[in-house]
């Protein structure tokens, strides 16, 4: 078997034995990366089964003066009209500045310029690079995560959180127009991503706390449920062999069973900071596949090698059971991640692979 044909079974839960695994790096550890390799090629060195392909969404407004006014020194804006202002090199984060954060109208959420879908030519390229790398024998991620989510986040940081919760707990129809917007965005590349014959298509919406879901699941199943099935439902007509990766953080377990029902096939990024990765498995393991489980709040940076080691191994052993396990951590590696640390998680990882 190919690399990519072991990747989706065991995703698929049809074999044991074999766990992949992943890791992703933060700017200031690509530069460490960098000084130890010689090159920036983290895949190949580490033996990482997963390729990304980009399928970008089209802005079509290049100037947000009229919602942003002249931009502050420092503030970077990008394709949706989202501001970014970066406060730390060493970081990824950015402080958001919201372009509809002053809307008082559905008029004004239905005038705003979102972008839109890539054409028949960028899906076209993206399909063929898609097939490239599954003919090498990597499996192949695709995102409908344009600014980091799909529904819930773009809405946020277009609109601001607070601002966009509290439209919801008054149900106010600014929040209903805006999400639908996006979902309805959101549902057509997700659709497009499919038909280029993607084994992933990854959406992220981050619902939870470190203690709790970000709204109750009944107001989960109100604004968001039916929004996230639209835009697995269109991918899956497409092409129904494509597996559905959903990443939230947080604490998160009472909203399982409902992306279950809706088609989700892996998790991201189980935190067990949050979660009991174990539990998880026992109540879900028939139906989901699990992605992450190394704490990166814990375990990563504050582990020593030999606890990222035994971490490892217990999750490959008890989680990696009957398949369905994409061992990772939880999140990107931060700055503060000792190397050894890193080093001890892939090559324990490895030995399962």
């Amino acid at each position: 078997m190919s690399e990519r044909e072991r990747f989706l079974a065991a995703m698929r839960r049809q074999q044991e034995g074999h766990i992949p695994k992943h890791i992703e790096l933060c700017p200031a550890q690509h530069k460490r990366f960098l000084a130890e390799y010689g090159h920036a090629d983290i895949a190949t060195q580490w033996r990482l089964p997963l390729r990304r392909v980009a399928l970008p969404f089209v802005p079509l407004c290049e100037d947000f003066s009229p919602w942003h006014g002249k931009p502050a020194p420092g503030v970077q804006i990008d394709e949706w009209g989202i501001g970014h202002v970066t406060t730390d090199e060493s970081s990824h984060f950015t402080r958001l500045v919201h372009p509809l954060a002053n809307a008082r109208t559905v008029a004004e959420i239905e005038r705003y310029p979102l972008p839109t879908v890539p054409d028949k030519a960028a899906v076209s390229q993206a399909a063929a690079r898609v097939a490239a790398l599954q003919t090498e024998g990597h499996p192949v991620q695709i995102a409908t995560a344009p600014v980091g989510g799909t529904v819930f986040w773009p809405a946020y940081k277009l609109r601001g959180m607070e601002a966009l919760l509290c439209d919801m707990a008054s149900d106010d129809p600014l929040a209903q127009v805006l999400l639908e917007r996006v979902a309805d965005l959101a549902t057509r590349h997700a659709a497009l991503a499919a038909s280029t014959g993607t084994d992933i298509l990854l959406l992220a919406d981050d619902l939870g706390t470190q203690q709790s879901t970000y709204v109750s699941p009944s107001a989960f199943r109100r604004w968001f449920k039916p929004l996230l099935a639209r835009v697995i439902a269109a991918a899956k007509r497409v092409n129904p062999d494509t597996l559905i990766l959903f990443h939230s953080d947080g604490a998160i377990q009472p909203l399982i069973p409902d992306l279950i029902e809706i088609g989700v096939d892996i998790l991201n990024p189980v935190q067990p900071e949050c979660m009991n990765p174990l539990e998880v498995k026992r109540q879900y393991g028939h139906d989901l596949s699990f992605s992450g489980c190394v704490g990166t709040q814990t375990t990563m940076p504050f582990g020593t090698p030999d606890t990222v080691r035994r971490v490892v191994r217990h999750y490959c052993e008890h989680l990696g059971k009957g398949g369905g396990l994409w061992i990772g951590p939880t999140h990107l590696i931060e700055p503060e991640v000792p190397w050894e640390n890193i080093l001890a998680f892939v090559e324990t990882a490895h030995s399962y692979t």
